[in-house]
């Protein structure tokens, strides 16, 4: 994430057990920590949880005939631009025990500028995979054409249900953003696609900046078609 003036939030809101749609919010009642994340209207999917183990949090796999969502293993990025270092962790925690942010920070290149290019995320997931599971992916159209949304939405699927899920770069300016984001300024920012509802055409994000708590969440799959250019993603 690179933006100007901006505290990263760290922890989700306590106050009930199934949030407004589209928002994790924890239940720590009993000493358990745990949230489910309501679905958009028209959704197959049903609410999904995660679960808070210290500083982690854990999504549970779920399956309908419409919808896929994946377990991973979610943290809040550690400094302000290991945006890139803490979505690869994410993907990469679908498959295996993923190294730390600092470990993947290295590999990736990330500096205080944050992580230059959506090809060094798409070359560290395969080398700690040992695959070449994943490609880089550009939509420089803004908005995109018909065919990269289609493309988009193909790669979403197929990744999910391979259990790869994608990491995307995205440019998220005023009047254009996930929930949370600060409305007055334009986030240039990596997050993780870990799920989708055909149902209702939505993707569940995994989003490592926390903004306003907003850490697991559904977004529009037309939104984040509309957020990726001229960026791009590795799936």
């Amino acid at each position: 994430m690179r933006l100007r003036s901006m505290a990263v939030t760290v922890a989700l809101t306590a106050t009930g057990v199934l949030a407004a749609p589209g928002l994790a919010i924890a239940d720590e009642s009993h000493g358990a920590a745990v949230s489910r994340v309501a679905a958009e209207p028209g959704a197959s999917a049903a609410p999904v949880e995660v679960r808070r183990d210290g500083s982690l949090l854990h999504t549970k796999a779920s399956e309908t005939k419409a919808s896929k969502t994946l377990e991973v293993e979610y943290q809040v990025q550690e400094t302000g631009y290991w945006c890139g270092p803490a979505a690869t962790r994410i993907a990469l925690s679908a498959r295996i025990a993923p190294p730390s942010q600092a470990d993947l920070a290295v590999q990736l290149g990330t500096t205080e500028n944050g992580t230059d290019d959506i090809s060094q995320v798409t070359g560290v997931l395969n080398a700690n995979l040992g695959s070449s599971d994943y490609e880089s992916k550009y939509m420089p159209d803004d908005p995109p054409s018909q065919q990269q949304k289609d493309l988009l939405w193909q790669d979403i699927t197929a990744g999910i249900d391979s259990n790869l899920p994608l990491v995307t770069n995205i440019v998220a300016p005023p009047g254009n953003q996930p929930p949370g984001y600060p409305p007055d300024q334009t986030i240039y920012h990596y997050f993780t696609v870990i799920g989708y509802d055909d149902a209702n055409s939505s993707v569940l994000i995994a989003d490592p900046a926390s903004f306003s708590g907003n850490q697991i969440y559904w977004l529009s799959f037309d939104q984040l078609a509309s957020l990726i250019p001229p960026k791009g993603y590795a799936a």
